[in-house]
């Protein structure tokens, strides 16, 4: 895990993402105020580009898209397209790979870690976002992005503006 400073830690909320205990947690104030289950990639953690997995390292909030979309709106290039998805909450596999609800679209800040040619999780439309999939939450069943469950990505998006830092270790 990276060190952050205390002014960031003291002054603004923070999200560390535990790949190995597949959960997200938020810090606010400088202490964890709520963790979240979540879905990292199916493929295990990688920053190649086209690797299908989740990358590891110093990120923050690049970008937020869906405030006030209905729960379950599914996104296209992060537009909504109109379509609300079936919310499976049985452990089971929907069809495709939906981004649902809300997209917290990530940068790495990490030069030749997560950010430049072949790597760059902003490249790679790496996000934390909403599935339909909500059953699987908990488990690695994603493409790379940080799955999470519709009703909790809303919290979780209404509580962190554009800039968060979010740490994803192993």
């Amino acid at each position: 895990m990276h060190i952050l400073s205390e002014s960031q830690a003291a002054d603004a909320p923070f999200i560390v993402v535990s790949v190995k205990a597949q959960r997200l947690y938020l810090f606010m104030n400088g202490k964890l105020s709520t963790s979240y289950p979540i879905s990292s990639s199916a493929f295990g953690v990688g920053n190649a580009a086209g690797s299908n997995r989740t990358p590891l390292g110093l990120h923050k909030i690049a970008e937020k898209f869906g405030n006030n979309e209905p729960i379950g709106m599914i996104f296209k290039s992060r537009r909504p397209t109109g379509d609300l998805a079936k919310i499976l909450t049985q452990p089971v596999k929907g069809e495709g790979d939906d981004v649902t609800t809300r997209i917290m679209w990530l940068q790495g800040l990490e030069p030749g870690v997560n950010e430049g040619p072949g790597i760059d999780s902003h490249a790679r439309y790496i996000y934390i976002h909403g599935t339909p999939e909500e059953g699987l939450i908990g488990t690695p069943e994603s493409h790379g992005c940080i799955r999470m469950k519709n009703q909790q990505v809303i919290a979780l998006f209404n509580q962190v503006p554009v800039g968060t830092l979010v740490d994803i270790i192993d």
